[in-house]
């Protein structure tokens, strides 16, 4: 019962099982997907893997599915100049070796005025599209697991997908007041996609943004604080007062802003392995959701004594907290070997009722 535990979890609710989730792996690790299906379709002809994709999340009883739909191509629809920036193999696939750069210095970026340059979109057409792309998760992952859509440029990703890391850094330290006037005229023009949100009929978003790197914050904590999280609460309680359930995802290391995201209104946390999750557990655990725990790292290079004792602690997290959903929070990607994937998930499925 995926979607029942999946919605317990958001929902702070206890259910029989302990939920999991993953990312990447029912749409890249053909391998680990026709082991664990038993499905001998050819997996290198695309046409095959959609049906594959859904017989893996069936078996592997994922009780959410991450998805957004607004992307760079909403700036690009907008007609906003985005930075290219390209993109390493990830998966086997992916690679852009292609770059552009609109933006040669700050002056660029301070000539930049979304809220009154870039084109709008009605909240009528946004909640469509939104509707649109919830149908097309269910069709798509079935309907025994949390849909949803959502934004993946809500506010600061938006800002590096617009001027790349070189541009928006120099900017940001140049002249931050200037600087200011950008952030905050995007967050003006990003805010029309959490009205039409809160307009549309699908019950629960993805709000991405990720604020930091691997290392911790790009920039001073309380720059965020007063830059960033504002913007972020007023979207969220939007969104939240017309009745739906959010998670918020950010990559990097969050730790330093756990009480800032406990304190957005959000129902859950998607965070990745570099944070202490039992930190965040123990602090917040008992009113907002977290997802995450297990690190690829652990999986891939690992014993199978350290993947055991690594889910032994994962699962009294859980049993202790309803809102804890289990995931490999920095992705099962093509790189953890099949075995130590099929180990994984024979743990879980051993130790995962309550």
């Amino acid at each position: 019962m995926s979607y029942r535990d999946g919605f317990a979890a958001l929902n702070l609710e206890f259910s029989p099982k302990i939920p999991r989730t993953e990312y990447s792996a029912a749409h890249c690790h053909w391998e680990l997907v026709k082991r664990a299906t038993g499905m001998e379709l050819d997996l290198s002809i695309p046409e095959n893997r959609p049906a594959a994709t859904r017989a893996f999340l069936k078996a592997w009883d994922y009780g959410m599915m991450w998805s957004v739909l607004v992307h760079r191509d909403y700036l690009e629809r907008a007609g906003a100049a985005v930075t290219d920036m390209g993109h390493a193999v990830f998966s086997g696939e992916d690679y852009n070796d292609k770059t552009s750069r609109p933006y040669l210095s700050p002056e660029d970026v301070y000539a930049v005025d979304p809220a009154r340059q870039f084109a709008r979109f009605s909240s009528g057409i946004l909640a469509a599209e939104f509707e649109a792309d919830y149908r097309r998760c269910i069709a798509a992952f079935g309907d025994d697991l949390v849909n949803m859509s959502g934004t993946y440029i809500s506010l600061f990703s938006g800002l590096i997908d617009l001027f790349g890391w070189e541009a928006l850094l120099l900017a940001m330290g140049d002249d931050p007041e200037r600087f200011l006037r950008v952030v905050d005229s995007y967050a003006e023009w990003m805010e029309q996609f959490f009205d039409g949100f809160a307009r549309s009929n699908v019950p629960v978003m993805m709000v991405h943004d990720d604020l930091c790197w691997t290392s911790g914050p790009v920039t001073s904590p309380e720059w965020y604080r007063r830059h960033i999280f504002p913007h972020l609460k007023r979207f969220i309680r939007k969104v939240r007062e017309a009745g739906k359930l959010i998670y918020f995802t950010s990559d990097g290391l969050i730790e330093a802003f756990y009480s800032d995201i406990a304190g957005l209104g959000v129902n859950a946390v998607v965070m990745e392995p570099c944070n202490d999750i039992f930190r965040f557990a123990e602090t917040y655990g008992d009113r907002v959701g977290f997802v995450g725990g297990m690190d690829c790292r652990t999986l891939t290079y690992g014993s199978k004594e350290e993947i055991r004792s690594c889910m032994e602690r994962l699962m009294a997290l859980g049993r202790r907290y309803p809102g804890f959903m289990l995931a490999v929070g920095n992705h099962l990607s093509v790189d953890v070997p099949v075995d130590r994937a099929l180990y994984y998930n024979e743990l879980y499925e051993s130790m995962a009722y309550r």
